[in-house]
């Protein structure tokens, strides 16, 4: 969910992968359409690229990407749907890690960090929530392979998150 720490998450284990986020895609398509970087903006943005060429058109655009990539591990930031899911995986196999946060704390920690594209409000925020699980981020959810419990520090997280991947990245590279 928004706020749960995914970008401290990447953060901390970045310098073992490269990182694509698929964020930064619909950024992307909003500077190629001048719209401006909003979280209203991107939000709609989004639901129009999924509506207009299917619910893993993001996806698909994230694996054009990585198939350019020379990289043994790439983390992929921000998958929304089990259709995105179902994409990368047509195409690699990888686990699946939810960063799991408290509303409230996910809530503080979006209205502190003043991110251009944040929401300013608790009632922009839960819009914001709605649309995310519109896209069938509720779903995906329970499809995660591992969990990481984040609602302590960022210290902690960065720790967590980084024994993980590297138990996981010597767990794949053995397959």
């Amino acid at each position: 969910m928004p706020g749960s720490g995914k970008s401290t998450a990447i953060k901390a284990v970045s310098d073992l992968g490269v990182v694509v986020t698929m964020g930064d895609v619909i950024r992307e398509e909003a500077i190629r359409k001048k719209i401006e970087l909003t979280d209203e903006n991107l939000g709609k943005l989004a639901k129009n690229l999924r509506k207009e060429e299917g619910d893993e058109a993001i996806a698909e655009k994230c694996v054009d990407i990585i198939k350019n990539i020379q990289s043994e591990v790439i983390f992929v930031d921000g998958i929304r749907s089990p259709y995105e899911l179902t994409i990368f995986r047509k195409h690699w196999k990888f686990p699946l890690i939810l960063i799991d946060t408290k509303e409230e704390i996910r809530h503080i920690r979006i209205l502190e960090r003043m991110r251009d594209d944040d929401s300013k409000n608790i009632k922009d925020l839960k819009r914001r929530d709605d649309r995310e699980i519109g896209f069938g981020l509720l779903d995906l959810i329970q499809k995660a392979d591992y969990i990481v419990e984040n609602n302590s520090t960022v210290k902690k997280l960065k720790k967590k998150t980084r024994a993980l991947v590297k138990h996981l990245i010597k767990k794949y590279a053995s397959l």
